[in-house]
């Protein structure tokens, strides 16, 4: 078991002194190093000097993903590429890539977190672990793998799609710990039950991140695949994953705050919100090298707890996140975040949990159309129950949003799955 006891248990007062220290180091290698740092702490009116402990945080300027793609694609770093020995890049989806550089030293930092993630939820040396996360310029494949030989673990580097190979190696290795997206979880799990090979495989953990996913939806795998499902954090432009993960207590993420300072902020006025109160959660990395992140808003929707958890750890907790800020839908002036919407078509048996979310402009005023995969068994009824069905979804989305929806029922398989994060909303309002 990879255990840091004096990271994961030390007293507050122990903890925020350490902090403190790294703090005045990150923001002075950030200020020295990146201009685009100097630029905006000058424009603050601050100085390295300024910034003695974590109280100061919030009188630090935010660090946003314009920042980075503005600076594409190495302006950030704060260490000469050299020392760079490797880059990480986000999917790009919504612009230029968000581009990640590691020092020796940064992988090392990443990979002990990540083997502490894992041992949060039981997992040992005497594991074999299935990393069905993509492995490249994507974290999670070489988060996940580097943790699990840290850990110990006998790691198979499968990565995503050839579903049938998926199944025939966890069969036949005895994968017993698996990682990868909750979507690609579901679609192994209907896999898993279509070829009735439940009995045939070993998993008894997985550890599932890179996109939100609800309660509901962790029953749904559980069952699917019969093992018990662990929440896990991360983000490309802090590390990756490994930055928070539950513990077997599933009562929150616990964040490695030893290298990773976390804030939660209101959206709309930016100032630090209390224990329980949820905003915008915000990182600020003490130890990273190469790309020392000062403040930088993830827009991640979330809370903290600092009381000690019951697993003995005294390290941060925050909650799983709801969604994003940067995500939410404006539809008729009404916030709606998918979460929502998934929370309340998991609560139907009848609805597999595939959906598609349709926002679209009809004249002056915004449509809102769901799509929801119905199972096998249910959409083979008479019309007269999927009419009900279809009724008792738009009452419960309507009571959930305040807002009317259009439910359509689709057959089953007929929404797209993918090997990666699922695509949940398609939003034809940008291209009018």
């Amino acid at each position: 078991m990879y255990w840091n006891e004096r990271a994961e248990t030390m007293s507050r007062d122990e903890r925020a002194a350490l902090q403190c220290e790294r703090l005045r180091e990150a923001v002075g290698r950030a200020y020295q190093h990146v201009p685009a740092y100097r630029e905006k702490m000058q424009q603050a009116g601050l100085l390295p000097g300024d910034i003695r402990d974590i109280g100061d945080l919030p009188r630090l300027p935010y660090t946003l993903k314009a920042d980075l793609r503005d600076n594409y694609p190495f302006g950030m770093f704060a260490a000469p590429m050299r020392d760079v020995v490797r880059i990480h890049a986000s999917s790009g989806t919504t612009g230029k890539q968000t581009v990640v550089g590691y020092t020796r030293r940064d992988l090392e930092i990443w990979n002990e977190c990540m083997a502490r993630s894992l041992t949060m939820c039981g997992v040992t040396h005497e594991d074999i672990m299935h990393v069905s996360y993509g492995y490249g310029l994507f974290t999670g494949g070489l988060g996940g793998h580097y943790g699990g030989e840290t850990v110990g673990c006998a790691t198979i580097p499968v990565g995503v799609g050839n579903t049938k190979r998926q199944l025939q190696i966890m069969r036949d290795f005895g994968s017993t710990v698996l990682l990868c997206t909750p979507s690609y979880a579901m679609l192994l799990g209907d896999a898993v039950q279509k070829e009735g090979i439940i009995d045939d495989i070993k998993l008894r953990i997985g550890v599932f991140g890179a996109e939100p996913w609800t309660l509901p939806m962790r029953q749904e795998i559980e069952a699917r695949l019969g093992l018990v499902a662990y929440d896990i954090y991360g983000i490309s432009e802090i590390s990756g994953p490994g930055v928070a993960n539950e513990c077997l207590c599933r009562c929150g993420l616990h964040v490695h705050e030893d290298h990773f300072l976390t804030e939660v902020v209101d959206p709309d006025t930016g100032e630090p919100l209390p224990d329980g109160r949820p905003g915008e959660l915000v990182f600020t990395c003490a130890t990273k090298e190469a790309l020392p992140l000062i403040r930088y808003n993830t827009r991640d929707i979330t809370a903290l707890h600092h009381e000690k958890c019951a697993c003995g750890r005294t390290l941060v907790r925050m909650d799983k996140p709801t969604g994003r800020t940067d995500d939410m839908l404006i539809i008729r002036g009404v916030n709606v975040f998918p979460s929502q919407i998934e929370s309340v078509l998991l609560g139907f048996g009848e609805a597999a949990p595939h959906y598609l979310i349709v926002v679209d402009r009809q004249g002056a005023l915004d449509s809102l159309e769901i799509q929801v995969e119905m199972t096998d068994a249910f959409f083979s009824d008479e019309v007269r129950a999927l009419e009900g069905l279809e009724r008792r979804i738009r009452r419960e989305v309507e009571n959930t949003l305040g807002l009317a929806a259009k439910i359509t029922l689709v057959q089953p398989n007929s929404i797209e799955r993918y090997e990666g994060k699922a695509r949940r909303v398609l939003d034809k309002r940008t291209f009018l």
